[in-house]
């Protein structure tokens, strides 16, 4: 592939793989996305955040809600760390990054000045946040087997009009990567409709919907970040 093309993004579930690709091609490598970590998301809300909040990113607060072990919740936590930013992770306990992931924020923590929050409680991980943001519970591919346990357990932190009106910031802002289980517009929507008679899942369609929500900007955002990055590597 290194001999074929000037750049290879690699978007899958393995981030061995990448780094296997990236040490072998001979070309510039990028993560669209694994398992473990999402970084190019991480430009673009990034760059969302420095729009929509006046604050230097060391005074910026954000809290991510649900669950945090995979790429979406490493990314936010270390990213965070590495920026000097005020990150919680709200999540029941079990779903928390991984021990070896917390402790490479906190050692970032300790030269940027980053505090980093764990908690179970709503209330203490929300209050004052400038932006508040999640992903869905059940992803691409994943058994319909582990519906019930995730909704069971992550309903509680689902995102509503309450929990931004709990951060006590009336310019608080939402972030979603996308797609979203807002509403019964999806074919996975109505499923877990029928089984669960919910409406939504991680964020309500009310705080989607409203001026609050940032995630168009956000999805735009990777388009610019992300050619940057190409211009960074390639543009030479």
């Amino acid at each position: 592939l290194g001999r074929m093309f000037d750049g290879i993004e690699y978007r899958g579930d393995s981030q061995a793989k990448v780094e296997e690709l990236a040490a072998r091609a001979g070309v510039p490598v990028y993560n669209g996305l694994t398992d473990d970590w999402h970084p190019t998301q991480m430009l673009a809300d990034v760059l969302t955040m420095t729009e929509h909040c006046a604050k230097p990113l060391t005074e910026t607060a954000f809290a991510y809600f649900g669950d945090a072990r995979f790429n979406m919740g490493n990314s936010y936590l270390v990213t965070g760390a590495l920026l000097g930013m005020d990150v919680r992770i709200v999540a029941p306990e079990e779903y928390w990054p991984a021990p070896a992931i917390v402790a490479r924020a906190r050692e970032l923590a300790r030269t940027s000045g980053a505090v980093i929050t764990l908690t179970e409680d709503i209330a203490e991980g929300v209050r004052g946040a400038d932006f508040v943001a999640t992903d869905v519970w059940v992803s691409m591919g994943e058994p319909k087997e582990v519906w019930a346990e995730r909704i069971k357990a992550l309903a509680p932190y689902a995102v509503t009009m309450d929990v931004l009106r709990a951060t006590g910031n009336p310019d608080v802002r939402f972030l979603h990567c996308l797609p979203a289980f807002h509403d019964l517009g999806t074919r996975v929507g109505q499923e877990i409709h029928e089984a669960y008679g919910l409406t939504s899942l991680e964020v309500t369609d009310e705080v989607f919907e409203s001026a609050y929500s940032v995630v168009f900007d956000e999805a735009e955002n990777r388009l610019h970040t992300i050619k940057a990055v190409l211009v960074a590597t390639l543009g030479r």
